[in-house]
């Protein structure tokens, strides 16, 4: 069950095997069936969680109560609203399983406790927020700079197994389309 998460981490870092046992007595086991809430609008996050199966979508609902993807979160990724789990505040998104998950599970209490006792995984953390804040900028960059077709291929092109595995009207969203236009860019490409 381990196996996955640990080599995450020894990507990150050359961790000892102690400092593996010790990150893997604090993770928590979860299954969640498709289409469960992990964190909804107004709860406190209080979970990272690390995806050993499954897929999840992160959302908020606009002023013009439509869903506004933000993320899809496969196999070996993290979900998690950072901002709400670090400060123990209201969350603005949602969080739902897309398909049947399993996940590990960190905690507040005992992300703190990992931290405290293997300061490498600290470092782990930190390399993780860059990674997401770097791919947060491309995603901004892109979505400013480039036409609706080389949006949706650049997205096709870094998450290509998402797309069977999420409905389109999901895809649409989180590249700030309408089902109806990512329509048109589908066939459009389609002609090409």
């Amino acid at each position: 069950m381990f196996e996955k998460i640990n080599s995450y981490a020894l990507r990150c870092l050359p961790f000892t095997a102690q400092d593996l046992d010790h990150f893997d007595s604090l993770l928590q086991h979860k299954t969640f069936p498709k289409k469960t809430f992990l964190l909804q609008q107004g709860e406190v996050c209080q979970f990272e969680a690390y995806i050993l199966k499954g897929c999840i979508r992160t959302y908020y609902i606009d002023s013009n109560g439509a869903e506004v993807t933000l993320q899809f979160a496969v196999e070996d990724w993290w979900v998690s609203d950072i901002t709400s789990f670090h400060n123990q505040s209201p969350s603005h998104v949602y969080i739902e399983t897309l398909e049947d998950c399993e996940v590990l599970i960190l905690t507040p209490e005992t992300k703190e406790k990992l931290l405290s006792t293997v300061p490498g995984f600290e470092r782990m953390f930190r390399l993780m927020v860059q990674r997401n804040l770097a791919q947060t900028q491309e995603r901004l960059f892109r979505t400013i700079s480039t036409s609706a077709v080389e949006k949706y291929l650049d997205f096709l092109n870094r998450y290509p197994a998402i797309p069977q595995r999420v409905a389109q009207h999901y895809i649409a969203s989180y590249l700030g389309f309408s089902p109806e236009f990512l329509s048109k860019v589908r066939r459009k490409l389609s002609e090409k």
